[in-house]
């Protein structure tokens, strides 16, 4: 782990010892190579499933995707910033970076933790420089209210989570995750167990987001930078998930019992985003509320405890981390050339850039789950563990299938279809760097259909 983590942190006084004119080249070429040697946690050689094991990490089938899908969004990220930085000055380009850096390094200490408390600290940590990304550069004064909105429902759902944490590494002794499978947690069904258990997982529904807690996240797209909308979408609300994952164990015949209210409202919630998307006029708004139905499925998933589920919810967590983070950079595009973020507004895009319109269309297809794509397995995985749950879920997957459908084709016509408008001249033509970026999104994708079991066969 740490022949990972030690490069990635060393990547702070490169930054600072880069000119300024090679510096994001030189952040992109060594946040690549790190990429490529995150790779080695998708393979799994250990009968205990744990490996590179050191004294407060290690990599499991479970945190490994994660890990690799964290380490590979540092180069994206770096790649769409560019234009984005170019109008600052020298010294907020470097913090810029080293923000970016921070947060990998953060990502990495929380997806690669051994123990609960680590694992929640970095959670946590993460906070900070995504805060800085959202109110520092994000594009209008709104920011500071989305800030504000992100800070409160993060901190206000964690506060639980660390007092059940530390109510159970007194009742317990550990909260290793190496030793927590072996040990004997007995939960009866009486309110005060009950809280706890809503406190573990509060935190968790508000990250993922849950429908009904998820407020905060169509302000922070909306109003982040293009980085900020893209690490928020592809790593850090897979922190939710993969936390709802690792604390099941704490209490997995105990959580039977309760997770059906949940389920409900996160499958109620895919229906309800769906109609809200099909109303939307503000293009990262509209991709931003498709997370939140996407997530619901996740969370649905994840409570059946169903082993199929957890499969499901894993592959269809590092699918839409890449999909919806290549729609946020197409967007990105848009906005850059147009000036504004209305659906309207940018119609009629393919006519004057036809490359970008065909990109367009494979991520958007990639988005509702048109075969072999990987998000179409997760879905079908997913939806097999909560039918097997309840005969009734099927109702509302299916309708919530149909509407992601509707909205996501209805995002490509509106956007790159019909008639171009007056006001837009001489747009600028699109650039390799943007084409870089898309198909780094979509070569693995399309990659990982040849052998998904690399991120969804740990279970």
């Amino acid at each position: 782990m740490l022949k990972v983590l030690v490069p990635t942190f060393m990547l702070i006084p490169t930054v600072y010892c880069t000119a300024l004119k090679q510096v994001w080249s030189v952040v992109f070429s060594y946040g690549f190579l790190i990429a490529s040697f995150s790779f080695v946690w998708l393979k799994n050689t250990s009968e205990t499933s744990w490996v590179h094991l050191s004294l407060y990490m290690a990599a499991d089938p479970l945190s490994g995707p994660l890990l690799g899908l964290s380490c590979w969004l540092l180069p994206l990220l770096v790649l769409a910033s560019k234009v984005h930085m170019g109008f600052e000055s020298g010294g907020r380009q470097r913090i810029f970076l080293v923000i970016l850096v921070f947060l990998q390094c953060f990502l990495i200490l929380a997806f690669g933790a051994t123990e609960l408390l680590m694992f929640f600290i970095m959670f946590e940590a993460t906070l900070i420089p995504t805060i800085a990304l959202i109110s520092r550069w994000g594009s209008q004064m709104e920011r500071l209210n989305a800030g504000t909105y992100f800070l409160f429902y993060t901190l206000t759902s964690s506060l639980p989570l660390l007092v059940v944490l530390l109510f159970l590494q007194g009742s317990i002794g550990s909260l290793s995750l190496l030793t927590l499978s072996f040990t004997n947690i007995s939960l009866t069904f009486t309110h005060g167990s009950m809280l706890l258990w809503f406190g573990c997982f509060l935190a968790f529904f508000v990250k993922m987001p849950l429908y009904g807690v998820h407020l905060w996240l169509p302000k922070a797209h909306v109003e982040a930078s293009i980085a900020g909308s893209m690490v928020l979408a592809a790593v850090l609300l897979k922190l939710g998930g993969y936390g709802m994952m690792r604390v099941l164990m704490l209490a997995m015949p105990f959580s039977m019992g309760l997770g059906g209210p949940f389920i409900a409202i996160a499958l109620w919630g895919l229906v309800m985003t769906g109609f809200i998307c099909l109303r939307q006029t503000d293009l990262k708004a509209l991709i931003a509320y498709s997370s939140v139905a996407h997530m619901g499925l996740v969370i649905a998933s994840v409570l059946t405890q169903d082993v199929l589920g957890y499969s499901g919810a894993l592959i269809l967590m590092i699918a839409h981390g890449l999909s919806s983070s290549a729609l946020f950079c197409l967007a990105n595009t848009n906005y850059e050339r147009v000036g504004s973020r209305t659906l309207i507004l940018v119609r009629g895009a393919q006519l004057v850039l036809p490359l970008m319109g065909a990109w367009w269309f494979i991520v958007v297809l990639a988005n509702l789950g048109l075969p072999p794509v990987l998000n179409l397995l997760g879905e079908f995985l997913i939806i097999i563990a909560v039918f097997n749950w309840s005969f009734y879920t099927i109702l509302l997957t299916g309708l919530g299938i149909v509407i992601t459908g509707g909205y996501s084709l209805y995002m490509f016509l509106l956007s790159q279809r019909g008639v171009l408008p007056s006001h837009v001249i001489m747009l600028e033509p699109t650039h390799t760097r943007e084409h870089l970026l898309i198909m780094l999104h979509v070569f693995p994708l399309l990659l990982l259909v040849l052998k998904p079991g690399l991120v969804g066969a740990g279970f």
